[in-house]
């Protein structure tokens, strides 16, 4: 999901409870806050040598441990505030993904991408998941997902990747 489409979605279910699920049947608690958003723009090198940018939006969520029996979730309308208060500081590219950077006591800390969205009566359920790291040759690599990659030639020395 894109930046602008996050803040389009928010606009539209203005006044719903927004709730995360980091993993299936297991939601960020209502104790959660919005603690950072970040501009982030990575700059990166292949193991093929080739070079590749873009942007990306991580918006921190962390659940207070001084409001553990809170039971009302942000609304969207306060996530939407949030995120224009941070857009007129320090303007977002409305083109870059969107990531959701979480962790508790039970879950370790990762940068989650928006898998899912429902809009429910009172909630806006977005279901956050992983995405698996990947070779970004695979060409150059002669990588294939669907048969394990051979040990003679691919990342040697004199391959062209690596």
């Amino acid at each position: 999901m894109k930046t602008k489409e996050f803040l389009t979605l928010l606009n539209e279910q203005a006044t719903k409870s927004l709730i995360f699920e980091f993993l299936p049947g297991q939601r960020v608690g209502a104790n959660y806050h919005i603690t950072e958003v970040k501009n982030t723009k990575i700059d990166s090198v292949d193991c093929g040598g080739r070079t590749d940018t873009w942007n990306e939006t991580v918006v921190q969520l962390w659940e207070s441990p001084s409001e553990k029996n809170k039971t009302e979730y942000l609304t969207t309308s306060k996530a939407l505030a949030i995120m224009e208060r941070v857009n007129t500081m320090r303007p977002m590219d409305q083109e870059a993904i969107i990531r959701f950077e979480f962790g508790n006591e039970t879950f370790h800390t990762a940068q989650l991408f928006v898998h899912e969205t429902q809009n429910r009566d009172n909630a806006l359920l977005i279901t956050l998941g992983v995405q698996p790291t990947a070779c970004k040759a695979e060409e150059l690599c002669g990588v294939s997902t669907d048969k394990p990659v051979a040990v003679s030639g691919c990342c040697s020395p004199d391959s062209g990747c690596c």
